[in-house]
């Protein structure tokens, strides 16, 4: 680690938990982030800002001005730019030291297994119940950690599913795959900004914990949050011996 690196990391290397090695260790991952919008913009942030080696980032969207109440990678000037390469620009001004790779296309399931076979952590920023069941079945498959979050209206919810653990129950043990799913998005029901900040804060932490083995991860517990009065549910999970997806 360079002297400006212990300079800059000084307040993680400063906590026994962390350290110097632990701090190494963040240095050397690689995150996936999907989607860089409402939860991809506090994740993205946070990670890139904690030392992240490097973050591959997915979203084929473009900013449009109803996102700039909450998703705050972008700006003014971003508007109708690609989500991801305006994420990059934000990030590079967070921390240069942190490699982004922008993906401004829609994937298939090989491609995005190609891109997601190289990381150590899958985290489920997106807004369709197509896109979480797709990244479930990758991150099953390659065994990887996936941290799953999701927010609308003034609701918000949280969780890990750690597939290098055989115990771990998947998105679909939790919420089971009938194609009849309504998808209740931001554009129709709106959303409370400070939400998906939570959330995506959230979702950081896990991720940055799985990297260091640090605590106990939300793995079989669904965090659920109302920011109408400030509660959160902490909900058990466990494996569905029926699962057409983990339980063979």
């Amino acid at each position: 680690m360079k002297d400006n690196q212990l300079l800059r990391y000084s307040r993680h290397i400063l906590l026994p938990e962390i350290e110097y090695e632990g701090q190494e260790k963040i240095l050397n991952s690689h995150c996936l982030v999907i989607g860089a919008g409402g939860l991809g913009s506090p994740v993205s942030i946070y990670l890139a800002s904690s030392g992240i080696g490097k973050i591959t980032i997915c979203d084929f969207d473009d900013v449009d001005i109803s996102n700039l109440q909450r998703q705050i990678l972008h700006n003014d000037k971003s508007i109708g730019t690609n989500k991801a390469f305006s994420a990059r620009k934000f990030l590079n001004k967070i921390n240069s030291e942190t490699t982004i790779i922008p993906i401004n296309k829609k994937l298939n399931i090989d491609g995005m297994t190609k891109i997601a076979k190289n990381v150590d952590v899958i985290i489920d920023c997106s807004d369709n119940f197509k896109t979480r069941y797709a990244l479930n079945k990758i991150a099953f498959n390659l065994k990887k950690p996936l941290v799953s979050g999701a927010a609308i209206k003034f609701d918000g919810q949280i969780s890990v599913f750690d597939f290098r653990k055989s115990t771990s129950p998947c998105y679909e043990c939790l919420f089971p795959d009938s194609k009849s799913e309504v998808e209740l998005r931001c554009a129709d029901h709106g959303v409370f900004s400070p939400l998906v900040g939570i959330i995506g804060s959230t979702q950081a932490a896990e991720a940055i914990k799985i990297i260091l083995d640090l605590g106990d991860s939300l793995m079989s517990r669904l965090l659920l949050l109302n920011s109408k009065d400030m509660t959160w549910k902490d909900i058990k999970i466990t494996k569905d011996k029926s699962c057409k997806v983990c339980s063979g």
